[in-house]
């Protein structure tokens, strides 16, 4: 009767044999390929050979003889085969774009000569706190999502036992919320603004009462086309934010944020006369309502920087372009909307499941329109304000 083969992924007996510089251990493995192969190892005492051989028998049958990762593969590869999983899913560019930033000038440079089974805790620990304190707790973040992937798909492969990236110490972060305007405040703001002539010159003056009467980022307005303006509504429809992609510049990426950042929005009639008054007698559909000066592409990176100098100007020092979303939220707070309402003028992802699930976001009303209304008080009684 033939003698069964060994099972998939198990050694056989191991056999011992002295050599002029020690000792020699030896067995046959048969790999996940089915077929059976000679391993050996030598030590200087017969325990030591036999441990090597046993370590190596291990980490041989962790990983598939149909993967390419392996425990001996060098994490660099592995940042590779990860990001070219990555990049076939449903991924947004901006963020295909971050993570290939962080793998490129962090986690190669520190990690990739080491070995998949040299990625102990400690190591993962050592270099995410080390991101930390040189380049900030939002790097660190980022760095870990992006080791925890990687060592995800080699402990799928069987190249290691367990995701290190999981057991590192948690990342701390100092952050603070932001402040909003009071109403005061945005109605100085917003006339200060208009009469900067730097401001003037670099198109702000719409493009900040344009974020004003809808909470909208930077990117969304700059994306913002006739097309999805309707002034006898009084709707925008927020579709598309402009992002800079390596190799492409500025490009408007057709879906914000995130899935939920595509919303339409009832205007205030202050922000209605204002886009009247801009859109041209020869709009085309395609055109953006908030272009460059010069009449290209808005960047966003290059207007937050405009808009520093205007707001330090005015005496705002701590306003930022966050601070315009979190006013538009604290007004509809204050008015007793509530916060689904606001969840839905921002296009933030969720307040809950249940009204994620069962209440529609694409809502036109959000009531926000009314109560910013106040801010601009039109000539004929336009506006009025509530404050």
């Amino acid at each position: 009767m033939a003698r069964p083969p060994l099972p998939v992924g198990t050694a056989g007996e191991t056999r011992i044999y002295a050599t002029p510089a020690g000792f020699r251990a030896m067995c046959k493995v048969r790999d996940y390929d089915g077929v059976v192969r000679t391993v050996e190892r030598r030590g200087r005492t017969k325990q030591q050979a036999r441990n090597r051989l046993r370590e190596a028998v291990r980490d041989r049958v962790r990983a598939d003889a149909d993967s390419s990762l392996r425990p001996d593969t060098k994490i660099a590869d592995l940042t590779e085969a990860w990001f070219l999983e990555i990049s076939d899913l449903d991924r947004s560019s901006t963020t295909l774009e971050a993570y290939r930033y962080h793998l490129d000038r962090h986690v190669i440079p520190a990690l990739g000569g080491l070995r998949i089974r040299e990625a102990t805790v400690s190591r993962v620990d050592r270099f995410v706190k080390s991101v930390k304190a040189n380049h900030g707790s939002s790097a660190a973040k980022i760095n870990r999502t992006v080791l925890s992937g990687m060592f995800g798909l080699a402990a799928r492969h069987e190249a290691l036992t367990h995701n290190p990236a999981r057991d590192i110490a948690r990342i701390q972060s100092t952050s603070t919320s932001a402040r909003a305007l009071t109403l005061v405040e945005a109605q100085d703001l917003r006339a200060k603004i208009a009469a900067n002539p730097q401001a003037v010159e670099w198109d702000l003056p719409d493009l900040t009462d344009m974020m004003l009467a809808t909470g909208l980022r930077i990117g969304e307005a700059a994306a913002l086309v006739w097309d999805a303006v309707d002034l006898d509504a009084g709707t925008v429809e927020v579709r598309a934010t402009v992002v800079r992609l390596r190799g492409r510049g500025l490009v408007i990426k057709p879906r914000p944020k995130s899935k939920h950042g595509w919303r339409t929005l009832v205007l205030p009639s202050w922000a209605v006369e204002m886009l009247r008054r801009r859109r041209p007698a020869d709009f085309r559909p395609d055109e953006t309502a908030f272009p460059a000066p010069l009449g290209t592409l808005r960047d966003p990176s290059n207007t937050a920087g405009h808009l520093r100098k205007v707001f330090d100007a005015a005496g705002y020092p701590w306003v930022t372009s966050h601070v315009y979303r979190k006013t538009v939220a604290t007004l509809m707070d204050e008015a007793g909307l509530s916060a689904r309402a606001a969840a839905d003028q921002l296009g933030h992802a969720k307040v809950s499941m249940t009204q994620d699930i069962y209440m529609g976001r694409r809502v036109a009303s959000t009531g926000a329109a009314a109560v910013l209304e106040q801010i601009v008080l039109l000539p004929g009684g336009g506006g009025k304000s509530v404050g």
